[in-house]
């Protein structure tokens, strides 16, 4: 069994770094690959296979492997907020990480990222700990405009980000209006291309409460931000692939 499975993966390796895409028979349909690596299977759109996330996956491997080893050592028996989903190339090292009961809270704006997240969670069997939501995060709900690919028309893939000109529109909610008062969150992960600040607005009072670890790909700047960290007791707890982590100071 261990051969048959790691010459499917050899064959789907070369297939899939070797082919371009391919158009579909209908417009809505789903143009994806699956591939595995040593903590499940994947939906990967064939939209990304230029982006080094998909690529990792792709040939076997993990995306950002020390910021999810991280997030797996320090979970603890809390919940777990990850933002900035993709393809739900986190989710079945994360969702394996939980205590009993525990969840991943996981969201993802752009709309073909989150049909393949939603597909990554099916491939898993791990939909009773991943609660996943077609939205981005924001410091009050409301509605957005998303940008999901470059000026040459490829798609941005996990780079997809808020921006007015943005051809896609999606819906924001603010963390404090959704995560319920009692669920308790041991990490907060925030991927969100710049929109951390706004990200984090929309989630004071949880982090206020509950004090997480915050991993973030863009530190906000600023005397808000200071401030949160500050008045919660944060400090630096070190950088994980392009992420920088805080937790609290002894």
């Amino acid at each position: 069994m261990y051969h048959v499975r790691r010459s499917l993966r050899e064959f789907v390796r070369r297939v899939t770094l070797r082919s371009s895409p391919v158009r579909t028979s209908h417009p809505d349909a789903l143009n994806c690959l699956i591939a595995t690596n040593q903590f499940g299977a994947y939906c990967v759109p064939r939209s990304s296979l230029h982006r080094p996330a998909a690529q990792a996956i792709l040939r076997g491997r993990s995306w950002e492997p020390e910021t999810i080893a991280f997030m797996r050592a320090n979970c603890g028996s809390g919940d777990i907020i990850h933002a900035g989903t993709y393809y739900g190339d986190f989710l079945p090292a994360l969702a394996t990480s939980l205590a009993k009961g525990a969840l991943v809270w996981a969201f993802e704006a752009n709309a073909e990222n989150f049909r393949c997240a939603a597909i990554t969670v099916a491939l898993n069997a791990i939909g009773e700990k991943v609660q996943l939501t077609h939205a981005a995060l924001g410091a009050a709900a409301g509605q957005v405009a998303l940008t999901i690919s470059d000026s040459s028309g490829r798609a941005l893939g996990g780079s997809s980000h808020i921006d007015p000109g943005g051809t896609q529109s999606v819906a924001v909610v603010a963390l404090d209006a959704i995560i319920p008062a009692e669920r308790p969150i041991a990490i907060l992960q925030l991927d969100v291309e710049g929109y951390e600040e706004q990200a984090l607005r929309g989630a004071e009072a949880l982090i206020r409460r509950e004090k997480p670890i915050l991993i973030l790909e863009t530190v906000p700047t600023g005397v808000w931000f200071e401030s949160l960290l500050a008045a919660c007791g944060y400090v630096p707890a070190g950088r994980f692939n392009e992420n920088v982590a805080f937790w609290l100071g002894d």
